[in-house]
């Protein structure tokens, strides 16, 4: 075939250029923003209320711009050395808390991944038994009680340690990774830590950093088990702080008592939310290429 002839050759379409697909493209996006709008909508509106006036709020006119600025609500929490003292709390709880979580999930998800271990069905009978059913309120304060974990970051932490949903997905994970590469490193002289530590955990960093998510936001946004088992308030969380401060607000507004408090009563519950969700937000753009990662673990590879 000559060249002139490859020039005057029909081009061949490729599906990319095909209507159909063209058409999915358009749906696609208009769905996706779609999606983004309803998300950040919520978010915006949580924002803009936090820094808007309590008549405004009232009256239904905030949307996604602030109505009459106003900062009480902030200047009311921002003063208060004991709320830097719970922030300061809150961080090291969960910093602690999600490390000790992750050990246990990975040991114990790494250990019933291996069908060939005895008492296997029994170890994951008693996890899922634990996710159905529980010793109930009372008998785990006594438990906590006894062995004199109240009034301690050990109370937050060791109760929750363990998600049985984190463990039953990370066991799975643990379980697609292919069994010849623990092979060859036993072959290679490896033992079960060093096989655990050098061959798996590098295999394993999307599955971590999700965890290292899903059990960070869980204990950051705790606040029911240290309302439970702590007393002293410096050794309270940030958001059993901000909870007993929407309560005292609502009690003022109903006595008439406090203006600040009174004017910020509206906005304490936006201002809770904003607070709360903006570290998660500051650490999520450093785990996202783990999730993307993690999204393609399951794709075929030539």
């Amino acid at each position: 075939m000559t060249l002139g002839a490859k020039r005057d050759a029909p081009k061949t379409r490729g599906p990319d250029d095909s209507r159909g697909y063209r058409i999915f493209r358009i749906v696609n996006t208009v769905v996706l923003l779609g999606v983004v709008v309803v998300t950040l909508y919520p978010f915006l509106n949580i924002v803009a209320r936090s820094l808007s006036e309590e008549a405004y709020i009232i009256a239904g006119k905030v949307t996604i711009v602030p109505r009459g600025f106003d900062l009480t609500a902030y200047r009311l929490l921002m003063s208060d050395g004991m709320f830097w003292t719970n922030y300061r709390n809150t961080v090291v709880y969960t910093v602690v808390a999600t490390l000790i979580s992750i050990v246990l999930t990975t040991c114990y998800a790494y250990v019933l991944s291996k069908p060939q271990l005895k008492g296997r069905k029994l170890l994951v009978g008693v996890a899922l038994f634990t996710m159905f059913f529980s010793g109930g309120l009372i008998p785990n304060y006594v438990l906590v009680t006894s062995l004199g974990m109240k009034n301690t970051i050990w109370a937050v932490v060791i109760p929750n340690a363990i998600s049985v949903f984190n463990l039953l997905v990370m066991k799975a994970f643990f379980e697609s990774l292919p069994t010849e590469l623990e092979e060859a490193a036993a072959v290679d002289g490896l033992n079960t830590y060093g096989i655990l530590w050098r061959i798996v955990l590098p295999l394993s960093k999307a599955i971590i950093a999700t965890m290292v998510l899903f059990y960070a936001v869980s204990f950051w946004n705790s606040w029911f088990t240290a309302f439970l088992y702590i007393d002293e308030q410096d050794l309270l969380p940030v958001t059993v702080y901000l909870r007993n401060l929407i309560a005292g607000a609502t009690s003022a507004e109903s006595a008439a008592a406090d203006a600040d408090k009174v004017q910020a009563a509206a906005t304490l519950q936006a201002v809770t939310i904003v607070l709360t969700t903006l570290p998660i937000l500051a650490v999520y753009p450093f785990v996202q290429r783990y999730f993307v990662r993690g999204v393609m673990l399951g794709a075929v590879k030539g």
